[in-house]
């Protein structure tokens, strides 16, 4: 018999267990498959008060025991808003309320501020019903709790399609835009693969980056020290100001996973003089590099697009890293060979007239997410797509890493 426990922090349950299920694959002291469900980067979280009270995102990661071992968990929070998820209902809360509803509080099973996909119902290799414990104990709590909904975002395409037809949830499908590696030897192997303007495009801008005069440094591990966390904090403040109006994450978390998973991180830097200038922070999984924040003191042409996806091409060829996610949105992404790829989320209402309403809004997003993925790699920038006679985007990527 299973028994759901529901927490309050992820510091009170053990970071053993929890990986036991959100993580398995690094049981051989490999990487993980996705660092962000890892007990590590949520509890970091938590202790540097980036989620908890005053944020708008209550933790109450759920875990389920059998026979008193844990065999499922999910990262679960309350949700007073609807800022720091990337795909976004703001319409769907605005809709409820005007008819006189109320949209929050509300469940999010997700890892906060971070657009990237990965498992959101993690049950242990030899115990796959623990997912649907989770799924029915989450769907129970929002219920009991007189909750409008109850929203998974950026799981598997293999979750949303098997737990929507299992517990009645809507599907959603959005879109990114993901970076593939076709096997490539070197990042001159990867622009061959391109038609001849994108990639004299691309020379040029790596070109024009150089051409600063900055020393670009990609750092991991024992190689990243406090000084060059601090240098990132001023960048990522000024980023989040701009985008957010406050910055999401408190110093202290980039103190807290420089403790506790320094290696996990790529930390691309441009120095004058020693002195950075500007950095792209990224995530390093077992199989996918994670772009997650950029930030600069001084402007440069292109110093952005070497920052933050070239240097991670560069880095996925090196390590024979099949792909690059570069966060939410930012079309232009399009011409420099990250090309369209489906998001997927979940989503349980609890009024029976919103969920049609919401269940209609969702049929008709999805034709058009499908075409536009099918539009959109067609213009593409490699050989066989429609891009020599497109129009290139070349303005700076304000959302990046995604931005509410």
């Amino acid at each position: 018999m299973t028994e759901p426990e529901l927490h309050d922090s992820m510091t009170e349950i053990p970071a053993a267990a929890w990986d036991a299920v959100a993580c398995p694959e690094a049981a051989d002291g490999g990487r993980p498959l996705d660092p962000f469900t890892t007990h590590r980067f949520l509890a970091a979280l938590d202790v540097s008060h980036s989620t908890g009270k005053g944020t708008g995102w209550g933790p109450k990661p759920l875990v389920i025991r059998e026979g008193g071992r844990l065999i499922g968990a999910m990262p679960l929070y309350v949700k007073s808003h609807s800022q720091g998820e990337y795909i976004f209902d703001h319409g769907w809360a605005e809709a409820l309320e005007r008819a006189g509803g109320r949209y929050y509080p509300k469940l999010q099973i997700a890892v906060p501020f971070t657009p990237a996909t990965g498992r959101r119902f993690l049950a242990a290799p030899d115990a796959p019903h623990a997912r649907d414990a989770l799924v029915e104990t989450a769907i129970g709590l929002a219920r009991g709790n007189r909750l409008s909904s109850l929203h998974a975002t950026f799981c598997t395409a293999e979750e949303a399609e098997t737990l929507a037809a299992r517990h009645g949830l809507l599907h959603r499908v959005t879109q990114q835009f993901h970076w593939e590696n076709r096997g490539y030897a070197s990042f001159d192997d990867f622009l061959g693969d391109l038609s001849s303007r994108k990639r004299k495009n691309i020379r040029k801008e790596r070109e024009t980056a150089r051409a600063s005069g900055l020393t670009i440094r990609a750092l991991t591990g024992d190689e990243i020290e406090d000084r060059h966390w601090d240098a990132f904090w001023v960048f990522y403040q000024d980023t989040g100001s701009r985008k957010w109006g406050t910055p999401y994450l408190t110093r202290a978390f980039f103190a807290e996973i420089h403790r506790s998973m320094r290696n996990d991180v790529l930390l691309v830097l441009a120095e004058r003089d020693g002195k950075p200038v500007a950095g792209a922070l990224n995530f390093i999984g077992r199989e996918t590099l994670y772009g997650r924040y950029w930030g600069c003191t001084e402007d440069h042409a292109c110093l952005h697009f070497e920052l933050c996806y070239y240097q991670a091409i560069d880095y996925a060829i090196a390590h024979r890293m099949p792909r690059v996610e570069a966060g939410a949105q930012g079309e232009h992404k399009l011409a420099r060979g990250y090309l369209p790829t489906p998001v997927h989320s979940l989503h349980w209402i609890a009024d029976e007239g919103f969920r049609e309403a919401v269940a209609r809004y969702l049929r008709s997003e999805r034709r058009a997410v499908d075409e536009e993925i099918e539009v959109l790699t067609a213009y593409g920038p490699f050989r066989n797509a429609r891009s020599e006679d497109g129009q290139e985007g070349e303005g700076q990527d304000g959302d990046w890493q995604g931005g509410d």
